[in-house]
């Protein structure tokens, strides 16, 4: 079964906070999820391989520590994914970057796909699936298991938010899949919002509603 890694720095908590404040602004909110995403991705990524290398410092030579050559990709669900995308990639400036469009169907309660673009490259990449809300499950799982249709190396999902429900969708859909959240909400409501959550990350992220 997956793990649910959950990332509990006071700097993320403090800024998940603000976040959470509804007078945040628009400018402010979407500041916010980008700093919190780059701390994100510093937690995500502690695992990379490392390998070492000859350098010259000023002073001698020497066997340096860098990343190992590991292709990555960062795979946002549109269009609040974006959010989380900008952060991680000032941390990873050299992944690969794809988009799955989503959106739910209010007659049958299904997930529709509208865009799928991903590298040419994806199979051979680690790929980070974000979007900063694990509400439901039911977007999640829907790009997870459109993915796997172009089989990547692996896949993680990078969210701030979660509830308990779409947790557990999520991994009963796809166990392999390890999920990283600042912390997991209390519930969700009536219409699939996150308590106490931040409302609409999208609406906020873009200043519509």
């Amino acid at each position: 079964m997956s793990a649910v890694h959950l990332i509990t720095h006071p700097l993320v908590l403090h800024k998940l906070t603000l976040m959470r404040e509804k007078n945040t602004s628009t400018m402010k909110f979407r500041n916010l999820m980008r700093e919190v995403s780059m701390l994100l991705a510093y937690e995500v990524t502690r695992s990379m391989p490392m390998t070492l290398v000859d350098i010259a410092t000023p002073l001698t030579t020497m066997q340096a520590p860098v990343l190992a050559k590991k292709k990555m990709a960062v795979v946002s669900i549109l269009r609040a994914g974006s959010g989380i995308l900008d952060g991680i990639l000032q941390l990873l400036p050299s992944a690969r970057v794809g988009h799955i469009g989503l959106y739910r169907d209010e007659g049958s309660g299904g997930v529709v796909e509208y865009y799928f673009k991903m590298p040419d490259d994806i199979a051979s990449r680690d790929v980070l699936v974000v979007d900063p809300m694990l509400a439901t499950g039911h977007s999640a799982v829907a790009a997870v298991s459109r993915l796997k249709e172009v089989g990547p190396k692996s896949i993680k999902f990078v969210c701030i938010l979660a509830a308990p429900q779409g947790v557990e969708y999520l991994r009963q859909h796809h166990p392999d899949v390890d999920i990283y959240a600042v912390t997991i909400d209390d519930h969700l409501d009536e219409q699939g919002y996150i308590v106490p959550g931040m409302g609409d990350a999208g609406d906020r992220l873009f200043g519509t509603k």
